[in-house]
């Protein structure tokens, strides 16, 4: 699936419940006629009122990512529209609503909300579910697109970057008749805003508050990773402050949930957003702190942090088959972070991973539209193994790691803070000094290669990464 810390010694207040009479909308309204709706929790039962700006045959909601398990569309199952007349369903990438007799959506309508928890391909999750009752809902779920027909919603494209379609993000008012909301950090009595880009929490939260990050974490998750996520990340974090400077957003709030030890799985899902951190663990397989859980969300601390700078607010691909550029930048840059604070971790191994994953991935298919096939983990492992050859390219040439790149990328792209593709394989040629290593990452994007190993073999024999290949296993040294 967009993807911000000022020192890490300065301490971070975030505000707690005050009493009911003292609490104070927040407000912050569209300057254009845009949909509104409002999200009400009463016990629990959720609602969503929608009151739309003009009349459309169909309204297509813009995050309609699928369920990473499954590869299935989320709302349809989940919520339930209970105006008459009016379906929610699937029209090609797109959740829609429409009415059956084909007219114009009813300006007012109403959907009741089931939240639950569900990973979603590329995309922030619509909630984060709390193992004493609170729920956080993503702001953004309800932005929609109006539409003039089915075929418009059918024919609308995966990558909406660049392109231009018709109205503007949907205002949001979050009520609870429990009590007050948490919204940016600050607990009110209701919140209203368009395009929050955060998670919206419903129901009390367990706050901690350490150095450089606040934390709301799920009472029920173990206590080891409770402990590592509160000593662990201002470490990571500072880290990446010494290397690449203050990221623009602030300090950052993390929102951890956890959904339960489920039997054979070792799940860990999240994602960046301003100013704040989602996280959710899940299974057995972490319930105690073995090495392998301890690196794997040492690891996952590192990615998510990166993107503080790589990725979300930091620098951001200009269209969504150039995830790879973030995903995989942060990758490397979360396995060279802990290798500085960790010596015992393995890093070689992390890298090989990636490796195995490239190549298995990039068979005979472009890493460019490994999103449309739901192969999404491409972007990460490729963009991992190409940012390794760039950062061997660069050690080649002075002696400087991928930080050093990464900060170069900072300075050249401050205006707009969007780091293309052109502008990354550019990069490539001058330190390598070469075109061959960007027109073999072209190729792998655009075309795609019958033998990733031969082919990422030859991209590290231009640019310096040690490695060896027996009968056609491609081994780091």
């Amino acid at each position: 699936m967009n993807r911000l810390l000022p020192l890490l010694i300065a301490a971070v207040l975030l505000a707690v419940a005050t009493p009911a009479a003292a609490l104070q909308p927040v407000t912050r309204v569209a300057e254009v006629a845009v949909p509104r709706i409002t999200v009400t929790r009463d016990g629990d039962r959720w609602t969503a009122d929608f009151i739309l700006d003009r009349d459309a045959a169909v309204w297509a909601f813009r995050h309609s990512a699928l369920l990473r398990v499954g590869g299935q569309p989320w709302r349809p199952d989940w919520w339930a529209v209970e105006t008459p007349g009016v379906v929610l369903d699937r029209q090609g990438r797109y959740d829609v609503l429409r009415r059956i007799d084909g007219g114009p959506v009813p300006r007012r309508l109403r959907v009741v909300l089931h939240p639950r928890q569900g990973d979603l391909q590329a995309d922030y999750d619509p909630a984060l579910m709390f193992s004493d009752g609170t729920v956080a809902l993503f702001s953004d779920q309800f932005d929609l697109i109006p539409l003039e027909s089915l075929d418009a919603a059918r024919s609308l494209p995966m990558d909406l970057n660049g392109l231009e379609v018709e109205g503007s993000p949907s205002s949001v008012t979050w009520r609870d008749t429990g009590g007050p909301v948490l919204f940016n950090g600050e607990r009110v009595e209701e919140a209203t805003a368009a395009d929050a880009n955060t998670y919206v929490l419903f129901g009390e939260a367990r706050i901690r508050q350490g150095e450089g990050v606040t934390t709301v974490i799920d009472p029920g998750l173990p206590s080891w990773l409770g402990a590592e996520l509160g000593g662990f990340t201002p470490r990571v974090m500072k880290f990446y402050v010494d290397r690449l400077g203050p990221s623009r957003a602030g300090a950052p709030t993390l929102m951890v949930s956890w959904a339960g030890p489920t039997a054979g799985l070792s799940s860990m899902g999240g994602s960046v957003l301003p100013d704040l951190i989602s996280m959710t663990f899940e299974g057995e397989g972490v319930l105690d702190p073995d090495k392998a859980a301890l690196d794997r969300a040492h690891w996952f601390i590192g990615h998510e942090s990166a993107h503080f700078w790589m990725g979300s607010n930091g620098l951001k691909y200009q269209f969504a088959r150039d995830a790879w550029i973030t995903e995989g930048g942060a990758d490397l840059m979360a396995i060279r972070a802990i290798s500085a604070i960790d010596p015992t971790y393995d890093a070689r191994s992390e890298l090989q991973r990636e490796v195995d994953d490239c190549v298995e991935l990039a068979r005979n298919q472009p890493v460019s539209t490994a999103g449309e096939r739901g192969d999404n983990r491409a972007y990460y492992a490729c963009g991992a193994v190409w940012a390794l050859a760039l950062e061997s390219a660069q050690m080649r040439r002075d002696g400087g790691d991928f930080f050093a790149v990464v900060a170069r990328f900072q300075t050249d792209n401050a205006a707009d803070q969007t780091l293309s593709r052109s502008e990354w394989l550019a990069e490539l040629t001058r330190v390598a000094g070469d075109g061959a290593p960007a027109g073999t990452i072209a190729r792998m994007l655009d075309v795609g290669v019958s033998d990733p190993a031969l082919a990422l073999a030859g991209l590290f024999d231009q640019t310096g990464v040690a490695y060896r290949l027996d009968e056609g296993h491609l081994t780091l040294q």
